[in-house]
């Protein structure tokens, strides 16, 4: 037998059953319901759902057959007209057949018999007081729990034995079925510090264009949590937000091959999956607005990469600890590291839990087949994501819509990350001011090779008498006292700076070019700066008086570099003082 493809819908008065059959024959079909029953069966097809709400047969039903689609419409009337059934997309659900309940004990053990009171005492009189004992010793978790537990509600173990070389770059964590859970976050938690870079995070700080651009990005839960918020606005009467999510064909295909399960959880494992739902949606939603809701080949990364859940198997223990988690993961993971994206995410999530669990459940269908498409990935869709998908479908409107308040009232700030991002922030801004601050910064100095090679330009220009006259003089002038010291040496270029001395500052001093300014000049009697001429007219304004040592002989005027570079009558050695 072949389950058809179906629909439900409603209205005040009527249950509308669409079903799709386009090879059955219409002559052989049988229909039966009564109270919350529901059966179809015409060959090949047979449907049997458990419906939410109870229906009856009054003379008022109607069906239709359109021969050009295959579909069966039928429309059933409700035991109590205008009742409202909630969850009819949630098909999965709606498949199960309804179990019978009694009073029996759930564990019952066999083979037991009765046993008297009298015979309770005859074991405790031969009950051997004399038997051998051992010295206590202190036991390890791990001896108590050898094997790790992960997946859904903590159910799965043993799966990476055999399985760890070939899902290795699917999961962060390694050996997962030994490794305890309280190293699980010590580990997780090295890993995130060694992995931040603080030059990409100031990057996207500084240069948010992109990321200002998927911030304006509208998912579609947007739009339909603005539909929700503007008919509470106009009804005070509480509304089912379900019809406000519909579901695609390949969404619905999706729902029918999933097999129903039960689970048996306790209150820390319910815990355990409405917190990791959160860190599951809190990557989706990331991983939807930075790609701008389009899919690639990064999408299954960016979404198990984002969720310590999926990767680390991490537990939780409150709200807090899932958005502190996942914000040190956007600034150290994925392409854009920005921490407006990580508030972005938690008010999409806020808005998901909010539309209740049909909207939840479309996020997770979305998720199942980004893994299903995924070459490794897919493992998370057996340990995490279909039993998301089947059991989402039986939860409580109430706990989702309490998990959105318990988020919403959960503040992150920056500091609470403990990636040291407001200092780092801070040090950034402080040296931009600084720089904003400070004069446009002088020419690179030419390299040695490029400064020899002006000094042999200029050589030769002088020797082939064709400079201009009315030139400034290349040598080095100023005012003359004290020239009987003088520190002698040849001449060297502009990567060398003054030096202290027993007879005051000396050293020496690059020669500036003619068309720096006057303050920069100032400066640069402490640094090195370019190789170039000296303005006469300039030494008069200099605080700091710097001296040329002249040889004795010829009289003083302007002189030129020789070929070989150096001081005419110098013997080729230059001194400066000051």
């Amino acid at each position: 037998m072949l389950t058809p493809a179906f629909d439900l819908s409603q209205d005040p008065d009527f249950l509308t059953v669409a079903i799709r059959v386009p090879h059955a024959r219409v002559s052989e079909f049988d229909v039966y319901f009564q109270g919350v029953d529901f059966r179809f069966y015409a060959k090949p097809y047979f449907l049997r759902l458990t419906l939410p709400g109870r229906i009856v047969e009054n003379g008022s039903e109607k069906g239709s057959y359109d021969a050009d689609k295959g579909i069966f419409t039928i429309q059933l009337p409700k035991e109590t007209p205008g009742q409202h059934f909630e969850g009819l997309n949630m098909l999965t659900t709606l498949l199960a057949p309804r179990k019978s309940r009694t009073a029996k004990p759930l564990v019952e053990e066999i083979g037991a018999s009765e046993v008297s009171e009298e015979g309770v005492e005859d074991d405790d009189e031969d009950f051997d007081w004399e038997i051998e004992q051992s010295p206590y010793e202190e036991v390890s978790e791990g001896a108590l729990h050898p094997q790790g537990h992960y997946g859904f509600g903590g159910l799965r173990s043993g799966v990476f034995q055999r399985l760890q070389d070939e899902f290795s770059d699917v999961i962060d964590i390694k050996d997962p079925d030994f490794t305890p859970a309280a190293e699980h976050r010590q580990k997780r938690l090295a890993a995130e510090l060694a992995k931040f870079d603080p030059d990409h995070y100031l990057a996207d700080f500084f240069e948010d264009e992109a990321v200002e651009q998927v911030l304006q990005y509208n998912p579609w839960w947007t739009d339909t949590y603005s539909k929700m918020m503007a008919f509470m606005e106009k009804s005070q009467e509480k509304e089912n937000h379900a019809a406000l999510v519909s579901f695609s064909e390949e969404e619905k295909c999706q729902l029918r091959k999933f097999v129903h399960k039960s689970y048996l959880l306790d209150k820390r494992a319910q815990r355990q999956v409405y917190y990791s739902l959160i860190d599951i949606l809190l990557a989706y939603c990331y991983e939807t607005r930075v790609n701008e809701g389009e899919r690639n080949v990064e999408s299954a990364w960016n979404i198990r990469k984002l969720s310590p859940t999926l990767c680390w198997f991490e537990t939780w223990t409150n709200v807090h600890e899932v958005l502190v988690s996942f914000g040190r993961r956007v600034l150290c993971y994925p392409l854009y590291r920005h921490f407006k994206l990580v508030t972005k995410a938690c008010r999409d999530t806020i808005m998901i839990l909010q539309l209740g669990k049909s909207a939840v459940l479309k996020c997770l269908l979305d998720i199942h087949k980004i893994f299903q498409e995924s070459d490794q990935a897919y493992i998370l869709n057996d340990l995490y994501i279909s039993d998301y998908c089947v059991w989402i479908q039986k939860a409580k409107s109430t706990r989702l819509a309490a998990l959105a308040e318990a988020l919403k009232k959960a503040p992150l700030t920056k500091a609470q990350l403990g990636l040291e991002v407001n200092e780092l922030e801070a040090a950034a801004l402080l040296v931009c001011e600084e720089e904003a601050a400070c004069p446009a910064s002088r020419p690179t100095p030419p390299s040695s090779s490029e400064a020899s090679g002006s000094e042999d330009s200029d050589s030769s220009t002088s020797s082939a008498g064709t400079a201009d006259p009315d030139s400034e003089p290349e040598g080095l002038a100023g005012r003359g006292t004290g020239r009987g010291r003088s520190l002698q040496g040849p001449v060297l270029d502009e990567s060398r700076a003054l030096r202290v001395d027993g007879h005051g500052l000396c050293g020496r001093l690059a020669v500036p070019r003619a068309d720096a300014c006057r303050g920069e000049l100032l400066a640069s009697a402490r640094a090195p700066v370019g190789a170039g001429p000296l303005i006469e007219e300039l030494g008069e304004q200099l605080e700091t008086v710097v001296q040329l040592s002249e040889p004795e002989g010829p009289a003083p005027g302007p002189r030129r570099a020789q070929a070989d570079g150096t001081l005419p009558g110098t013997g080729g050695e230059g001194s400066i003082c000051g």
